[in-house]
């Protein structure tokens, strides 16, 4: 059984490893500038990660099987694109979703 002092170490070395790969980059970056590509290149992150969430949660996974088309999240996510390609704004489209779903539970489909 690992001593209460391994057990604190590891706590406070994974929290100083997740503040530092937080903020360091806002440190470099205030004193570094980055070409127009890579900032063009990085603004894609955000809709990648939104995207390959989306997917994941659009389909079930059943080993030995081909994966399962999961109709609620496949519902709830057309408004969803809509509030995204009309505002443009990720708090709208998380509330739009989230709403959207929970009607589509409440309806029992």
């Amino acid at each position: 059984m690992p001593s209460f002092k391994f057990v604190l170490l590891t706590i406070i070395g994974c929290g100083v490893v997740t503040w530092l790969s937080r903020i360091l980059p806002f440190v470099l970056l205030k004193k570094f500038s980055l070409s127009k590509a890579v900032v063009e290149y990085l603004s894609f992150v955000p809709v990648v990660i939104m995207s390959a969430l989306w997917f994941s949660n659009l389909f079930t996974q059943h080993l030995g099987h081909l994966p399962e088309l999961n109709v609620n999240n496949l519902l709830a996510s057309m408004p969803r694109v809509v509030s995204a390609i009309i505002s443009k704004n990720l708090l709208v489209i998380v509330l739009v979703g989230l709403l959207s779903l929970a009607a589509i539970r409440l309806l029992g489909w």
